[in-house]
């Protein structure tokens, strides 16, 4: 693999992953579970990385679960920005315009990822093709669980029109990384399976946080 998309992939591994560590750290400091708001650049930069380290890699799961994500990080952002009072309309209309294009192109190359995936898996044997498929089922199913945590999130957040992560967003992450994780490991796409492992012990983290705190989290 070129040199360049590997730097791009752990990069944005680093990034992903990490910003659960952030987070992790900044809970612990203010004893309570918190989101900071670098939290969302990170979640933005680095899934925008994976994206295409997903479809230079061909990982069919790798680039779905990179592409849509970015609407929801940035309007966490835009509540942020508004709350801080630092976002005017024409700045709000270039950067939707800007996540906007973003996803467009996202959905172009996931297309171009699975398609180039079926042809290949075409020349094999079925039994072949079926436990290839079966288990890309099983990630696409915990990538709906993953989309659906920042679904719910999204909706608390527009309700309350403050960035909030409500108790069962920690309850589905770990449930949905543990289907992708199995996933990934049996494609043998270790970043993406080592990484998503490794937001594991910070989710039990908040969820006994939230369980014993009785806290809302809240951007920070």
């Amino acid at each position: 693999m070129n040199l360049l998309f590997q730097i791009l992939g752990i990069t944005g591994a680093i990034l992903f992953y990490g910003r659960f560590y952030i987070q992790w750290i900044a809970s612990e400091l203010k004893g309570r579970s918190v989101v900071p708001v670098a939290f969302w650049y990170m979640s933005g930069f680095g899934s925008v990385s994976l994206l295409l380290y997903g479809v230079f890699s061909g990982s069919p799961l790798g680039s779905l679960s990179h592409c849509f994500n970015t609407i929801i990080y940035s309007r966490n952002l835009v509540h942020i920005w508004r709350e801080k009072g630092i976002l005017t309309p024409a700045h709000s209309r270039w950067f939707h315009a800007g996540i906007g294009i973003i996803v467009c192109t996202g959905v172009v190359l996931v297309g171009y990822t699975w398609l180039k995936e079926f042809h290949s898996a075409r020349g094999a044997a079925f039994n072949e093709q079926a436990r290839n498929w079966l288990w890309l089922a099983v990630g696409v199913f915990g990538q709906g669980l993953f989309a659906l945590r920042f679904l719910i999130q999204w909706l608390v957040t527009e309700v309350n029109k403050k960035s909030t992560i409500p108790a069962v967003f920690w309850y589905i992450s770990v449930v949905a990384s543990l289907l992708m994780m199995s996933s990934h490991f049996q494609r043998h796409e270790w970043l993406y399976a080592i990484g998503i492992g490794t937001t594991l012990a910070v989710y039990l983290r908040n969820i006994y946080l939230v369980h014993f705190k009785k806290v809302v989290v809240v951007a920070d």
